[in-house]
């Protein structure tokens, strides 16, 4: 199975006010997620954002947003360019092809030899 990970493509500091301790500094991050599976390695065009507040540690949701906060997560929402969806295939998938490819053609060979029949 693939395991899922998030990677971070853009993150950024942000003045407005903390609506939990009132201060001027929040990080806005946003990640990508990316699937990592032995036969392959796939970006997928999923993102997700988080607000963190770095005095007071705390995660802020979007209920908690106030006007100031939600233009500025939207600013920088449409700065982000995440990656092109795609698929990579690792090694050990070309492998698995070569050895099946080889297979069926010493098989479809002895076949053809008359050492097997089906």
């Amino acid at each position: 199975m693939a395991k899922p990970e998030f990677k971070i493509i853009k993150e950024a500091p942000l003045t407005n006010n903390c609506p939990e301790c009132f201060n001027q500094d929040l990080t806005i991050r946003f990640f990508q997620k990316h699937l990592h599976g032995p036969f392959y390695h796939r970006v997928t065009s999923e993102l997700k954002q988080e607000l963190k507040c770095n005095t007071c540690g705390s995660l802020l949701y979007p209920v908690t947003w106030t006007e100031d906060i939600e233009r500025s997560v939207e600013y920088y929402g449409k700065a982000v360019t995440p990656q092109k969806a795609s698929m990579r295939f690792r090694p050990l998938f070309f492998i698995l092809v070569l050895l099946g490819v080889v297979l069926v053609g010493g098989l479809v060979y002895l076949y053809l030899q008359g050492a097997i029949e089906f």
